[in-house]
């Protein structure tokens, strides 16, 4: 039975190895891709000010709802600064795990980078909208809801990676332009890798520090929100993008957090403490009231979308 709780120091020192073998991986099987090459340059045209026309509504050839969801992940990963000195503070920027914080900053970089890109050069966003809500985010910044946990941030990225890769190539797909689908591609691809970084160090945490680690899990599946929940209008933008296929609770339930809890066999666990049995126990019944409300959202969709476009 494991029953000893692990400081956050002692927690980075254990996992240091798994993190230099991880990032090793990470190296090995990350593709170089540059976003300047799914930006359709020749589109572009000067906006008022260099001589240009001013950004209108028929400039944009993607749906309402599809421009919904490029802003919203676009936004979101905006951030970026945020989550780097939440990352940064809380795994630190020495050895392997300071190499993983700045690689996945660079990585992320270019997310927010290629889609502005190609929203400004298609014309596909009003672009002082799109600033305004930029400033807006970015000045009320992020922070962890656990900022001092190394266990529970671990599995709060597992499950937002893994997540915003469902949200970014379900977003690419309901464009209808095969040159930002292969955009969105490529950075789902960036965020799954990411995904697979995080789900692997939480696996060797569970050998561990079996209770603490289980305890850490529920916690965020019991409180998940994305990074950018915060955003204006956003409970609205979410259904829109629900309604669409971008992302609503099914896909939360059967292609975000069961596939990562099953990699990690949280069910079959055995040998542990009070605390881990009742997290265990939690964990079931929390997921069952997820598929529950996902049940309930797929009926009242259709409900919803006519309700939507009043």
């Amino acid at each position: 039975m494991a029953t000893s709780t692990w400081t956050n120091a002692a927690l980075l020192t254990e996992l240091e190895p798994v993190v230099a073998q991880n990032l090793d991986r990470h190296l090995s099987v990350a593709k170089e891709w540059m976003p300047h090459e799914f930006v359709p340059w020749a589109d572009g045209t000067n906006f008022e000010r260099l001589g240009g026309k001013q950004w209108s509504p028929g400039d944009s050839q993607v749906s309402d709802v599809a421009k919904t969801a490029l802003i919203v992940n676009l936004l979101t990963e905006d951030n970026l600064p945020s989550y780097h000195h939440e990352i940064a503070s809380l795994f630190s920027r020495d050895g392997s795990w300071g190499t993983w914080v700045h690689r996945w900053t660079a990585e992320e970089g270019r997310h927010a980078m290629a889609i502005r890109d190609y929203l400004l050069t298609t014309r596909a966003v009003d672009p002082e909208e799109l600033e305004r809500a930029r400033m807006t985010h970015m000045g009320n910044g992020y922070a962890s809801s656990h900022p001092d946990e190394v266990l529970h941030n671990l599995a709060y990225v597992t499950f937002q990676e893994l997540a915003t890769r469902v949200s970014h190539r379900n977003t690419g797909r309901i464009t209808g332009e095969p040159i930002c689908d292969q955009l969105m591609a490529k950075i789902a691809n960036d965020e799954n890798l990411h995904m697979v970084f995080y789900r692997n160090l939480i696996k060797s945490a569970l050998e561990i520090a079996p209770d603490q680690t289980l305890r850490a899990i529920v916690d965020v599946v019991q409180a998940f929100a994305m990074p950018g929940a915060d955003l204006p209008g956003f409970q609205r933008k979410s259904i829109e993008m629900a309604i669409a296929g971008v992302y609503d609770l099914r896909q939360h339930h059967d292609d975000v957090v069961m596939p990562v809890l099953r990699f990690w066999k949280v069910f079959e666990m055995t040998g542990l403490g009070p605390e881990g049995q009742k997290a265990q126990e939690e964990l079931v019944a929390t997921m069952g009231g997820i598929d529950t409300q996902a049940a309930r959202f797929e009926d009242k969709k259709a409900m919803l979308a006519e309700r939507m476009k009043r």
